[in-house]
């Protein structure tokens, strides 16, 4: 018998790598100067704090895969 396809480890994968994206193509989100930070207007620094977000998102999707894959790999070798 396969492993499923769809796991709840994938669907976290997809959730870490899709956010980033949501976040960024929503423009009318967060298309305005206010709350400035330290003079920087919201529309900056608001997307510059998305990069290291997206960092480690894109970490634990990594490490989520890693363990989906031995966990598969466990299950193939257990048959």
């Amino acid at each position: 018998m396969r492993p499923a396809v769809i796991t709840p480890a994938r669907v976290g994968i997809a959730l870490c790598l899709v956010a980033p994206f949501v976040a960024m193509l929503w423009v009318g989100s967060y298309a305005k100067t206010d709350p400035a930070l330290m003079g920087i207007p919201f529309f900056y620094w608001y997307q510059m704090l998305w990069v290291p977000i997206s960092a480690v998102l894109t970490m634990i999707a990594y490490q989520l895969w890693r363990r989906d894959q031995r966990a598969r790999r466990r299950g193939v070798a257990a048959e």
